[in-house]
């Protein structure tokens, strides 16, 4: 049976803008309440969905959620009319209202885990909407996204879906962003590897002292038995202190795997070599490349600033590896250097191509941040929602979408606009007309 890895990113909302909320996210921190541009922002996404559909992949389109979140707004004791939540909000709360305004839901690394059908005691693709508990507004996120991925995702014979995990910073949890998966076949049995920055239970243990440990080992070990995964083909990493403090908020910004290979920071995890001999003692016969960057030839610091981690390492269909890395990487000189060295190492990546995803880099997210990576075989895709999957006609249709309802230019205070509320909310309830979702928002419902 024909297997792959299909990638679904995140289509960026017409209200996106730069609020730098991410306390820990040097990148979104750097950027906050600079005019952002909703139409750039959705296109550049769209450019990337559609390139890596002409190169042959499997590629899913993942709706946002809506902005403002009014029903949080209300939730915390706004009231009155819409125009009223948010003009009160915006003069009393101001801080809680820009939370309630993010854009953060277009990075769906951190949407949810995924575990495939080959990995999961009951042959099914199993999903945890992430909690995100770390960052009030990203706490907003997990039921919209659990009701989108119910939408795409909705054949209970091959998935099965989970609510997200307690929301309690005990059992913090970020999803596919700590989370990768190796394998010889995208269909066959893999190892996943789940990487956490402290253990919630013991203080003992090390953590880092500048910025917040997003994820925590308790909540990696539930998602594991949610899932019904096999010991054997469990690893768990922490990531380095040190590392989360010099502003690596996730393990997708210092690490990235596909299949065989871990591409690596040497200051990434915690016990390293332990970890790395585990790893391929569970993958058995298959040899891993774990290719390790050195700080002498890039910094955590050019690391984090051109996102060279948080790069998709994808299995093209002709077999060999390439990387898709955001331009800030081909702008850099060291960085570019090391990556044309590395197409030449003996390793199956032998390509890297480059993607303007600005909008996104801004706000603190590359490439890998923008999709969420789904193993399956050829039957579970014909399962699934087939309006969401990538095509030319889908790709003229989101353009023209994006084109009538998305505004050029969105300056903060345009977020309490009445207006802007209205018109999102009409582009996202034809969003779900497009891609078939039914009644995903509240709104909505």
């Amino acid at each position: 049976m024909k297997h792959f890895e299909a990638n679904f990113d995140g289509l960026v909302g017409p209200t996106h803008n730069y609020a730098g909320l991410s306390f820990g996210n040097v990148a979104s921190l750097s950027n906050a309440k600079e005019s952002s541009s909703p139409r750039q922002a959705a296109k550049q996404g769209l450019q990337k969905m559609k390139a890596l559909h002409d190169m042959g992949m499997v590629q899913g389109v993942l709706a946002p959620q809506e902005r403002p979140d009014i029903f949080a707004l209300r939730r915390l004791g706004f009231s009155g009319s819409d125009a009223k939540v948010l003009e009160d909000a915006a003069k009393k709360a101001p801080q809680v209202f820009r939370a309630c305004c993010s854009a953060s839901s277009m990075w769906t690394a951190n949407a949810a885990t995924v575990s495939p059908s080959g990995d999961t005691a009951d042959n099914k693709i199993h999903f945890t909407p992430a909690n995100l508990t770390n960052k009030y507004h990203r706490s907003l996120e997990p039921v919209t996204s659990g009701n989108i991925l119910k939408a795409m995702f909705n054949d209970e014979k091959h998935f099965a879906h989970h609510q997200h995990l307690p929301d309690n910073e005990h059992f913090g949890d970020e999803g596919a962003a700590n989370h990768t998966r190796f394998c010889s076949e995208y269909g066959g049995a893999g190892v996943e590897l789940f990487v956490f920055g402290r253990y919630a239970f013991d203080a003992s243990k090390p953590a880092p002292t500048k910025f917040p440990a997003r994820h925590t080992f308790e909540a990696c070990e539930a998602v594991t038995r949610l899932h019904q995964l096999n010991d054997n083909n469990i690893v768990y990493m922490q990531q380095n202190p040190n590392v989360i403090d010099q502003g690596v908020f996730h393990n997708d910004v210092i690490a990235v795997g596909n299949q065989n290979v871990l591409f690596y920071h040497e200051q990434a995890f915690l016990n390293t070599q332990q970890g790395l001999d585990e790893i391929q003692r569970k993958m058995g016969d298959t040899q891993m490349h774990f290719i390790k960057v050195d700080t002498a030839d890039v910094s955590v610091e050019e690391a984090v600033k051109t996102y060279l981690f948080n790069t998709q390492v994808i299995t093209l269909p002709d077999g060999h590896m390439a990387i898709i890395a955001p331009t800030e990487c081909e702008e850099n000189e060291r960085v570019h250097a090391y990556l044309q060295s590395l197409v030449n190492m003996n390793t199956p990546i032998k390509e890297v191509k480059y993607f303007d995803v600005k909008q996104s880099m801004r706000n603190g997210g590359g490439p890998a941040c923008l999709r969420l990576r789904v193993a399956m075989t050829e039957q579970e895709k014909n399962a699934l929602n087939q309006n969401v999957l990538m095509s030319e006609a889908l790709f003229s249709t989101l353009n023209s979408w994006v084109d009538k309802h998305y505004r050029d230019a969105l300056s903060e205070n345009d977020l309490r606009d009445p207006q802007l509320l209205i018109e999102s909310r009409t582009a996202l309830d034809e969003l779900t007309q497009i891609l078939k979702l039914g009644s995903v928002y509240p709104f909505q419902l």
